[in-house]
C-alpha cells in the first residue's frame, strides 16, 4: 500500500473526502507534493504560517532547544526559560492588565481554560457566546460553537449557555449578573470574515463591565497581525479581561494561550490546587518556535504591508460569479452563488497550483488567508487564477 492508502486506512478521518495531497516539504509561500508539483498556500494552514513555512528562525529554535531539554514536568512546576522568554516577549506587545500567560496545547484548550477561569474567578456559572462564532471541538468549546449543525450530534453539551447575535444591541440585554463571561471572535472567521460595529463592540465592554462579567476575545486566527495590527481589539478601542491565542501563536508548532491579569489568573492557584493543569502545554521546544517567530514578525516589519496587499486583493478580486468580498486585513472572504459553485472553483485553483478552501459557518465563500509574507506579484497571479476558475466554472 502506498502512503495515500495507508492515510486512508489508518489515520482517522474527519471527512468522508479528504484532500489528501501528500506534502513533501514546505518553505515560504509554498507546499511541494509528492510528485514535485508546487502549490501556493493562501490559508497559511489556517491563519498559522503568518511568517511562512519553516522560517529559518523558527527551525533553527527547535533545534537549539531540542538539544538542551524537552519535556521536563507538568506545566507550571519548572522555571522553563523558553515559557518565561515568550511569555514576557507577548505581555510586553500587549495592554499592562494583559500580563499573565497560560500556555496550553491548542487554541480549543485556551478556551477551555478560559470557561474554567471565567467560572472560579467570579463564582458564576453561565456563558454567553455568538451565533455563527467557532471556538473549537472539544466539549466545552463545542456547547459556545455558534452553529446548530456542528453542536447537534453531540448533546448533551454544558448547561448554562447561551448564544447572542452578533452585531445586536438588544442581545447585550442578556448579559446579566449571573453571566461568568461573554466569549466572542473579535472578527467571527468561520462565519466568512463577519466584522463587528465599533459601537456595537463598545457597548459589549460596557455591559461586561457594568454586569462583572469577564470579557473574553478570541483571537486564535486573527492575531499575530493577521487583521494588520497585532491584535484586533486594537482596531475598535477595547481591551478584554481575556485575550484566547493558537494558530500562529506556535510559529507552525502546536501552542494555545489564555492571557489574563494575574489577579484573575491566581484563582486558578488555590480552592483546589492546580484548578488548570496540562502535561504538555507550553512545551518548551513550541515555544522556542513561538517566540522565534514572533519575533520575526515583528523584525520584519510585516504589519506595515497588511493593508497595501488587503487592497491589492480587493482590487483584483473582480468577476461577475463574485458576489462580495468581506476583508480586514489579510483575513478575506469571497463570496459565490453557492457552495456548489465556491467547491468547483477551489477544485480548479487547487489542480492549477494554489491551495485555498471554504469557512466552515459560510461555505459558499472562499477563504483566503495567506502567510503575511505574500509578495504582491502572488497576489496578483493569484487572483488571476481565482478568475481564471470562475470564468472555467
Amino acid at each position: 500500500m502506498n502512503n495515500r492508502q495507508l492515510f486512508l486506512q489508518h489515520v482517522a478521518q474527519t471527512s468522508d473526502a479528504p484532500l489528501a495531497l501528500e506534502i513533501v516539504k514546505a518553505e515560504g509561500m509554498y507546499m511541494w507534493d509528492v510528485n514535485g508539483k508546487r502549490y501556493l498556500d493562501l490559508i497559511a494552514g489556517i491563519s498559522v504560517c503568518n511568517v511562512g513555512h519553516c522560517h529559518p528562525a523558527v527551525v533553527k529554535a527547535i533545534q537549539e532547544q531540542a538539544q538542551q531539554y524537552m519535556h521536563l514536568l507538568v506545566y507550571g512546576e519548572f522555571v522553563q526559560s523558553p515559557q518565561v522568554a515568550f511569555a514576557t516577549l507577548l505581555t510586553q506587545h500587549l495592554p499592562e492588565q494583559l500580563d499573565c500567560v497560560y500556555f496550553t496545547n491548542s487554541g480549543a484548550e485556551a478556551v477551555e481554560g478560559a470557561m474554567k477561569l471565567a467560572k472560579r474567578f467570579t463564582g458564576r456559572t453561565e456563558i454567553a457566546a455568538f451565533n455563527r462564532s467557532y471556538h473549537g471541538s472539544t466539549q466545552g468549546a463545542l456547547s459556545i460553537l455558534g452553529d446548530e449543525y456542528w453542536r447537534n450530534a453531540y448533546r448533551p453539551l454544558l448547561p448554562g449557555i447561551q448564544h447572542l447575535e452578533y452585531n445586536n444591541f438588544d442581545s447585550l440585554e442578556l448579559i446579566t449578573h449571573n453571566t461568568a463571561a461573554v466569549i466572542a471572535e473579535t472578527v467571527q472567521a468561520e462565519g466568512g470574515v463577519n466584522l463587528p460595529q465599533r459601537e456595537w463592540l463598545h457597548a459589549l465592554r460596557a455591559k461586561c463591565t457594568a454586569t462583572g462579567a469577564l470579557l473574553i476575545l478570541d483571537e486564535i486566527q486573527c492575531g499575530f497581525g493577521r487583521n494588520g495590527t497585532l491584535w484586533a481589539f486594537e482596531q475598535f478601542g477595547i481591551i478584554p479581561d481575556v485575550l484566547l491565542l493558537g494558530k500562529a501563536l506556535g510559529g507552525g508548532m502546536p501552542l494555545g494561550a489564555f492571557i489574563a491579569s494575574r489577579e484573575v489568573m491566581w484563582t486558578l492557584t488555590n480552592n483546589p490546587v492546580l484548578g488548570h493543569i496540562t502535561t504538555f502545554g507550553g512545551h518548551p521546544v513550541n515555544c522556542a518556535a513561538g517566540r522565534a517567530g514572533f519575533q520575526a514578525l515583528l523584525d520584519l516589519d510585516l504589519l506595515k504591508d497588511v493593508k497595501a496587499k488587503e487592497q491589492l486583493f480587493l482590487q483584483q478580486l473582480k468577476h461577475p460569479a463574485i458576489k462580495s468580498v468581506r476583508s480586514l486585513g489579510l483575513m478575506i472572504a469571497v463570496e459565490f452563488e453557492s457552495f456548489p459553485v465556491n467547491k468547483k472553483i477551489i477544485d480548479y485553483c487547487i489542480a492549477n497550483g494554489m491551495v485555498t478552501d471554504w469557512f466552515l459557518f459560510a461555505a459558499e465563500c472562499m477563504r483566503i488567508v495567506p502567510p503575511l509574507i505574500i509578495t504582491p506579484a502572488e497576489i496578483e497571479w493569484a487572483c488571476k487564477l481565482i478568475c481564471e476558475a470562475a470564468d472555467t466554472v
